[in-house]
């Protein structure tokens, strides 16, 4: 993969390190000083080739990491998948979806790289430090593939952020994907232009009411009769206006869909089911795509969201700050990110169903914890394994 850091002489090489942050983010162990907890587990020389080293170490090296390698190391896998035609898409198309997102905040610690904004509090406006970025998740029917992040500067908008991004995706991963999909916050036009010039569609949420082009379609759907449609277990009307020019300042004619779904709810404190009503909006170059595929692609926008963030948050600890220095977020994040994607392809493509069968994630997760704790237990105890 040829990851390498700025040290002029390592005592220690860039790729022990690197799989050393691999089992780090696989047995979801949380921090640094977790890892070094277990260093004495006999495990670290047979993974490593060589003893574990320490806490301080590993966050040093990882802000000075050339994050190129890593960006490498990410793409070398997407060919291989792609190769074994691992990477499906949805309803035949190569599907992406872009999103930003907070990993943590301060009121005390910050670097370069934080963003700042003010909050009001009880004892007066403090500034609040804060780090984002932007990430490209490709979608598939049975397995998601994080792409690549961006951080978000200083003084920088998201928009601008995802732009930067896509520039280098696009010349990475020319094929990857044929439609982005992202939220009301890229609803502008030189957004959608610049895939457009790049031969991409876009789809996107639409929920700005003061729009021109919010307001003509609504009144065009007052004289539209919807089809009815169905999305999983729920019972829809769609509308599907094609050919739309309200928009001047995107180049391509655009389409607007729009969907009215009813769905029945059980809430836990009366536990009488309930009907209730949703109503989602999106605008989208692609012309030829059914109106059913349209909604299923713009409820797949969530995936970002339930499979990637959520996930990593709440089961990979990536909004753990293990090194705070902007090059060190940036790695350890496309560190987790290439932790996530080999983790996911090897359970879903490497292990049998009935091996699968009834195990999460966390059992799979929680068994290469338990090699680990059990191998320094045994060691810490006299007893060599």
């Amino acid at each position: 993969m040829g990851v390498s850091d700025e040290r002029p002489l390592p005592r220690i090489a860039t790729p022990v390190l690197l799989k050393a942050g691999l089992a780090l983010f696989w047995a979801r162990l949380g921090s640094l000083n977790a890892l070094e907890s277990i260093s004495t587990a006999r495990f670290w020389k047979r993974w490593l080739g060589e003893p574990m080293c320490s806490a301080d170490t590993i966050g040093r090296v990882h802000a000075q990491m050339v994050t190129c390698g890593l960006r490498k190391g990410l793409h070398q896998l997407y060919v291989c998948l792609k190769r074994n035609k691992a990477l499906t898409g949805i309803g035949g198309l190569d599907v992406a979806v872009l999103d930003g997102h907070e990993t943590h905040c301060s009121y005390r610690r910050h670097c370069s790289g934080c963003l700042t904004r003010v909050i009001p509090t009880e004892q007066g406006e403090r500034a609040q430090y804060y780090h984002r970025h932007v990430t490209i998740m490709l979608l598939g029917e049975k397995l998601r593939l994080l792409l690549d992040m961006e951080p978000q500067r200083p003084r920088e908008g998201e928009v601008t952020t995802a732009l930067r991004l896509l520039d280098r995706v696009l010349k990475t991963y020319p094929r990857a994907f044929k439609v982005l999909l992202a939220d009301a916050l890229y609803a502008e036009a030189p957004f959608i232009n610049f895939l457009w010039s790049h031969h991409k569609h876009v789809l996107v949420v639409l929920k700005d009411e003061r729009r021109d082009l919010y307001q003509d379609v609504s009144a065009l759907f007052e004289l539209e009769q919807p089809s009815k449609g169905q999305y999983r277990s729920r019972e829809c009307l769609w509308w599907d206006v094609q050919d739309l020019t309200s928009w001047p300042q995107v180049v391509p004619p655009i389409r607007v869909v729009q969907s009215r779904e009813t769905f029945f709810v059980r809430p836990q404190a009366t536990g009488q089911l309930t009907q209730q009503t949703s109503q989602w909006m999106w605008v989208t170059t692609l012309s030829q795509a059914s109106t059913e595929l349209i909604v299923r692609l713009g409820h797949a926008r969530w995936d970002i969201e339930n499979y990637g963030f959520n996930e990593l948050v709440n089961a990979w600890h990536a909004d753990h700050v293990y090194k705070h220095h902007p090059r060190a977020i940036e790695a350890f994040c496309l560190v987790v990110f290439l932790a996530y994607n080999l983790f996911h392809a090897f359970l879903t493509l490497n292990l049998k169903p009935a091996l699968r069968y009834a195990k999460t994630d966390s059992f799979w997760a929680s068994a290469i914890a338990s090699e680990i704790y059990q191998d320094a237990v045994k060691f810490q105890a006299g007893r060599p394994p």
